[in-house]
């Protein structure tokens, strides 16, 4: 289906659940009022949610959609450097693209393994391994194995992709401020980088209006990672907040970002 067509689903999606569900709606605007963004952006987020679920069809099993690139020189760059690349996305725009571009552009050079926590649902978890799986583009489970995976990738030069602000288990990760506040953070991200002497970007794929496709942001870390694990996530954390404020509106501020980490 058209991506117009499949986004305008989504509004409706989206608004049926910030109506029908008083916790979501409750964490949404708490979230966004915490990291003082104004009711409109909080309520225009409502229909951006929506549409990040209605497209997920279309991009794991559809044809592909129109993409275009901001700061693709950063990746030329890392490229050439030889040295390993670590993508940092927030739950911001359409993360799940962001991957597949890449893989797309420079998968054929250098892969991307991305990190993924696999689904409860046994159905859901068999679909979304085969349609993520893709020339250029690889899975890593949030497992040990996993992560040693990632590592692999990081010194034969590839790429990584993960969400930093996902909330970890508990003990992999640290209490560092998010937009005001401390939420727990992973450190895997630092020491990923740190592991491989990688170089560090942020990216993120922003969803244009009507349908008309994505624009892949990549921008650089622009400060170096220390080796403290909160200042590291402090740093993370920091960027990821620069990332949201460039469209803050696509933000998932439903996000259970604050939560107290599982066992």
């Amino acid at each position: 289906m058209p991506l117009a067509v499949l986004h305008a689903l989504g509004v409706v999606l989206g608004w049926l659940t910030f109506l029908g569900s008083p916790l979501y709606r409750r964490r949404l605007l708490a979230n966004a009022r915490l990291a003082q963004q104004p009711l409109g952006v909080a309520l225009q987020s409502v229909g951006q949610a929506g549409r990040m679920v209605a497209e997920l069809p279309r991009l794991w099993l559809g044809a592909p959609v129109p993409v275009r690139w901001d700061g693709v020189v950063h990746i030329d760059a890392a490229l050439a450097s030889g040295r390993g690349m670590l993508f940092l996305t927030p739950h911001l725009g359409c993360f799940e693209v962001t991957a597949q571009a890449y893989a797309a552009r420079f998968g054929a050079v250098k892969p991307m393994t991305v990190l993924y926590r696999p689904s409860r649902q046994p159905w859901l978890r068999g679909l979304v391994d085969e349609t993520r799986e893709r020339p250029g583009l690889r899975t890593a489970a949030t497992t040990l194995s996993g992560v040693r995976q990632l590592i692999g990738a990081l010194k034969a030069g590839e790429a990584v992709g993960l969400l930093p602000d996902q909330v970890p288990p508990l003990g992999l990760g640290v209490w560092a401020p998010f937009f005001g506040q401390d939420a727990y953070t992973m450190t895997l991200s630092a020491r990923l980088a740190r592991s491989a002497d990688a170089t560090v970007l942020l990216s993120w794929g922003e969803r244009l209006s009507w349908g008309r496709g994505y624009v892949i942001h990549v921008r650089p870390l622009g400060a170096d990672l220390p080796t403290e694990p909160q200042a590291a996530a402090s740093v993370i954390n920091a960027a990821m907040e620069s990332l949201v404020r460039e469209s803050p509106a696509q933000y998932l501020w439903s996000y259970d970002r604050y939560k107290a980490p599982r066992k």
